[in-house]
Parts: structure tokens; sequence; C-alpha cells
């Protein structure tokens, strides 16, 4: 079924196009794509996909569990997307304004999440984030955004994890407090005082090469209450987590809403599309807020996301996908017991977190992950994966067997 030579020669498809890369572009490439930063043997450039499955430029076959890292929530190519997408660009994408499908799509938006009085669209998680703390400071009237320590909101000078390039100034008015802990998120809003415009929380704690941790409902009723009690806005990040854990917003089975929340990756199956949504109470500073761009009105990538949700619903996507993490989750923990080996599972079954107990430098991670890949499982070393209603019982029970033989190689 695989062809995965495990590591590509010099003269190899892949090798050839990143000497290209490093010609013209920084680096080779930007960001968390660059496969540099991960183990020996994983390809920078793929050829195609289909379903759950990847083949990268040297026609190596991978079973896909990073799905893009996060957008492809149906699998690659799911036809009923496809299909929405190509009648739309059919009638036209990029125009003078929208198509009547933003209007469809804001409406099934605010039908699917509780919260949601408005939404409005963007093309990134990064934008929608963004437009969520300029909505709160523009609604309150104050500057302070408390932020949990490490993080990850975007790439953007006021939250990027990176220093190059970003002032003082930047970050002038973020305060830390740390995810799951009520006295530093009090001490946090202390600090704050009466300039406090918001509080950005992400779905659940899934801070890079860390055990994850999902949010206790005390902590977010802690949230919630501050808020309250201050008038700031509670800000979801549900960029990464969006429509897996719940179609009606990663918090809704605490019981605890927010006024606004931040979406992407998910939301239309790979194409390029983020939303915000909103409280009554914050409509009207979104209206005063300028927020746009040349392709944010791209009625493809809408057109999409109405295929996608409506498919989500009819499949009960968050539930599939659970199930299917668990059916991972099981199976990893008896193998790894099986060769003698502790392993640390953590996070939602849908975006699974797999951490070796005792690896500094996740030197077992990395070896365990090359050797899966031989086996025809693309994994991650330390960054949560993604589950999708792509996946069958039957993929994982590959991936299991892939994750054998890279237990057996860390073993040994």
């Amino acid at each position: 079924m695989f062809n995965s030579e495990a590591v590509p020669h010099a003269s190899s498809s892949d090798q050839v196009l990143r000497a290209r890369a490093e010609r013209v572009i920084p680096g080779g490439l930007w960001g968390h794509l660059n496969a540099r930063l991960l183990p020996e043997g994983y390809p920078q450039f793929f050829e195609r996909a289909e379903s759950c499955r990847l083949i990268d430029a040297d026609g190596r076959q991978f079973i896909d569990m990073m799905c893009s890292w996060g957008p492809i929530v149906l699998g690659h190519h799911h036809p009923a997307v496809d299909a929405a997408a190509a009648a739309q660009a059919a009638r036209g994408d990029c125009m003078n304004g929208p198509a009547p499908v933003l209007v469809e799509l804001a409406e099934l938006v605010v039908a699917t999440v509780p919260h949601a009085d408005w939404c409005q669209f963007g093309k990134n998680g990064t934008d929608a984030t963004t437009n969520c703390v300029t909505i709160a400071r523009a609604g309150t009237g104050r500057r302070k955004v408390l932020v949990a320590r490490g993080a990850y909101h975007g790439a953007v000078p006021w939250c990027s994890p990176s220093v190059a390039g970003v002032t003082a100034e930047d970050r002038a008015h973020l305060v830390f407090y740390s995810y799951n802990d009520i006295a530093s998120l009090h001490a946090a809003a202390e600090m704050a005082g009466t300039d406090l415009a918001a509080v950005m929380a992400s779905a659940f704690r899934h801070d890079m090469g860390k055990p994850q941790a999902l949010p206790t409902p005390e902590f977010a009723q802690a949230i919630r209450a501050l808020c309250d009690q201050t008038g700031a806005a509670l800000i979801l990040d549900d960029v990464r987590a969006g429509f897996r854990i719940d179609l009606g917003g990663s918090w809704e089975p605490l019981g605890v809403r927010p006024d606004l929340s931040a979406w992407s990756k998910a939301i239309a199956n790979g194409h390029p599309l983020a939303a915000v949504t909103g409280r009554e109470r914050f409509r009207e500073a979104a209206t005063r807020v300028f927020a746009t761009g040349s392709f944010w009105c791209g009625a493809v990538p809408m057109a999409a996301a109405v295929a996608t949700l409506r498919e989500l619903h009819r499949l009960d996507g968050p539930a599939l996908m659970r199930a299917l993490g668990r059916r991972l989750r099981d199976g990893l923990e008896e193998r790894a017991a099986r060769h003698g080996l502790r392993i640390e599972q953590s996070g939602p079954p849908q975006m699974p977190t797999v951490l070796f107990a005792d690896d500094p430098g996740w030197k077992r991670g990395y070896a365990f992950c090359a050797e899966a890949l031989r086996h025809g499982a693309y994994l991650h070393p330390k960054h949560n994966m993604f589950l999708s209603c792509a996946h069958t019982e039957a993929d994982i029970d590959h991936v299991l067997e892939a994750a054998d033989a890279g237990f057996r190689h860390v073993a040994r």
C-alpha cells in the first residue's frame, strides 16, 4: 500500500525543489511549514492529496495525521465541498463585492454557533484573532488584553512567537496569566486595572512540545465571571479547535459562551477563510473597525464553507472524530506499553498530542516519528495532530501498525 523510502536521496524531486526554493525564497520556506523542523526524511513538497492520504513529490504515500495543520476536516478533495467550490467558481469568485453566498454562510454560522448574533469573514486565523482584539478595544474604549503565557494567537507583531522585528510598543498592552490558573488570571486583571478590554483564551492549552491541557470548568467560568464583572470581552481563540470539539464552539460543552470568537482552519475544508463571531453588545463596535482585504469577499471559499458546515452537521463530525481519536489513543497506549515505553497523550481525542516521557529535546519523539513515516504514517513529534472525518477505523489501524514500528525502533 505504501511506498515510503526512508530518506529522499540528493537527486530526489523533493531535494531538487528544496535547492531551487533556497535560491528564491528566504530560508527555502517560512514558519511552521518548514520541513527542516521535522525529523530527517520528512518531505517538504507534496504532489497531491486525497481523502486522508498525502503523496509527496517523490510519489511516497502517507496517511495524513496533520490534515494540513488543521484545515482539512472532511478529507482532501471532499466531493461535496469540491462541487460547491467549482459551481461558485464558474459563476465568479473575486468580484467587486461579495456573492449571495456571503449571506447564506453568515446565516449558517449564526445558526450553528449559540453565542453568535453576527459574524464577519477574513482569510487567516491571525485576521480573526486580531479583529477580535480590535473590536473588543473599540467596544470597551480600553487597551489591556490578558493572554496566556506560551499561547499562540497568530503571526503578527502584537502576538507573534518571534521577537524579530517586533518592538516593545507592539505588545505594550498585553498582560500575561497562566492557563487554568485562576489566581494568576485575577492577578493579571489587577495589573490591567480599569483599562481591561479583553481576556483572550485558547480553546485548550496547546503549547508546542508540551502536554496539552483542556480548560477546567472552574477556569472557564472564572474568565466569564471576570469579564461580566469588569465589562471586558471574553475572546475565545477557536482558530485551531473550532468545529472539531463542538460545532457550537469549543467551550459550549463547558456551558461558557464567549463575547467574541475567532475561527479559521476547519471552517472551509482547506479553502482560505476565517471568521469572527460576536454577541449583540459588540455589533456596533464591529461596524466601526476597519478590517478588510483584497480577497476577503472571495466567494469560492464561502461556498466551500457552506458545504463543509452542512456536512459536519450531517455527520456529527466532532463525535465521529472523537471516536476515531479514542481508538488511536487506546491503540498507542497499548503498543507503547508492549514495548516498555511511557508516553504522554494529551489534548482532545480529535486533536491528539503524543510525547515521550523523559524525552528532553524530543529525541525519542523524532526517532519514533521518522520510523513511523517509513511505514506510511505522517505524525508530528511535538505538535498536536488532527483527525478528520475522512479517516476510517482501518486508517487508524494502519497508523497504529506504523506506530508499532516506531515504538519498536525507540525501544531498541
